[in-house]
């Protein structure tokens, strides 16, 4: 049991020092990623672990990792790669690479391979619409693939390689960002992508720029509308 560990304990009392005396319900989301470290996903033991820690039920508990979808609730593999198949990137194709991947790999959303080392799913939006169809491998960026890109992408992943995402750090385990997650970082930067946030994202900006279009200076205060001046 989780319990049990008490260098895991030693850690949780670590992160749970980072709040406020009587705040130490705002740790729980550290905790959970803490947990997942452990097991590679939230289980029920580590369920009681974070209730036991944090003086919570387990139903407070379960409550919140249910919620949010960076908590596996079941085992997951090394690598989670996450297709988007919403709206823009399903005009572009992401449905399409996602039926490719999920016939090659033989498993269908939120389902692991046989060996455990990835787990397929689709995602609903990725936020990175101007980079449409985008797939994501343990939420690191491969922009504008093709079913080709994303099978080869697949396939360093079985071969035990680490493929280059399109921007950002070099990949990791599951369980090693779910630990960098709860707080314990881990240089990634010998490996850095184009950390820019690219042509198409500056699109909008540079027309507007054209169009003598500024958002206001200042503060704005809430449920002020937001006046845009022309030139």
């Amino acid at each position: 049991m989780l319990l049990d560990n008490e260098e895991l304990k030693a850690q949780a009392r670590e992160i749970i020092a980072r709040y406020p005396q009587g705040k130490s319900r705002s740790a729980l989301l550290p905790m959970l990623h803490l947990v997942q470290a452990e097991d590679g996903y939230v289980s029920g033991d580590g369920i009681g672990f974070c209730a036991e820690m944090l003086g919570l039920t387990k139903a407070e508990v379960a409550a919140v990792s249910t919620f949010y979808t960076m908590y596996k609730r079941k085992p997951t593999g090394d690598f989670l790669v996450s297709v988007c198949t919403n709206t823009m990137c399903d005009v572009m194709g992401g449905q399409t690479v996602y039926n490719v991947l999920s016939e090659y790999l033989e498993v269908g959303h939120d389902e692991t391979t046989a060996d455990g080392k990835i787990t397929l799913e689709h995602a609903e939006c990725l936020a990175a619409c101007d980079f449409a169809p985008v797939m994501t491998v343990n939420y690191e960026f491969y922009d504008k693939v093709d079913p080709e890109q994303a099978l080869a992408t697949v396939r360093e992943l079985q071969d035990g390689k680490l493929p280059q995402p399109s921007r950002g750090a070099r990949l990791c385990t599951l369980k090693q960002l779910s630990r960098q997650l709860a707080g314990w970082s881990e240089d990634r930067k010998d490996a850095l992508a184009d950390t820019g946030i690219g042509e198409a994202t500056l699109a909008g900006l540079r027309l507007a720029e054209k169009h003598g279009v500024a958002a206001p200076v200042g503060d704005v205060e809430l449920n002020t509308p937001i006046r845009v001046e022309k030139k």
